[in-house]
């Protein structure tokens, strides 16, 4: 028996995958568009997000980040990205270097590899896939709001929690749970 791909699956398989530099100038592009960060509804006490078609086969989110909330540490399951802040200001705390995506369970970190950014209001950054990080809305008044763009489309997030110098997975989790 043979399967005979989509034409949508066979026209994926041939498009280039989008650069760090052209999902960073889509998030870039997006976060200025108004009349798209008027679909985002936001909400005092959670996160929220509208799906968005990115470039080249990409995914994309438009996210809502209420005053102190924040995504604890996590990585993208092998996705490169890149995300740039459209209203408000977010806080990134990241590992400067890169954490294999599978095949462990604890890590002890090295002295000296946290980074942290703050990304104000058009500003923002790329990522390749073997990226960790936490994201903060250090705001206590104000909302803010971002935009995304993943590739490939996201397989899974891992979650990790931190303890001094120990990172520990806690938890994957698949795109029907989000």
């Amino acid at each position: 028996m043979s399967i005979t791909p989509t034409r949508t699956e066979a026209l994926r398989a041939k498009a280039p995958a989008p650069t760090l530099a052209e999902m960073l100038d889509f998030a870039r592009t997006t976060a200025t568009d108004p009349e798209l960060l008027a679909r985002l509804p936001l909400d005092p006490g959670q996160r929220t997000w509208v799906r968005l078609a990115g470039p080249l086969g990409s995914e994309a989110w438009l996210i809502g980040w209420p005053p102190g909330s924040e995504t604890g540490w996590h990585d993208h399951g092998g996705s490169s990205g890149a995300f740039v802040t459209a209203d408000g200001e977010l806080s990134e705390l990241s590992l400067g270097l890169p954490i294999p995506t599978d095949g462990w369970r604890s890590l002890e970190l090295e002295e000296g590899v946290d980074r942290q950014r703050s990304l104000p209001q058009g500003r923002g950054r790329s990522f390749g896939p073997h990226h960790v990080h936490q994201v903060i809305n250090p705001s206590e008044e104000r909302h803010a709001v971002s935009v995304h763009c993943y590739y490939p489309p996201l397989p899974r997030l891992r979650r990790y929690e931190r303890s001094g110098d120990v990172l520990r997975l806690a938890l994957v989790e698949i795109p029907e749970e989000w």
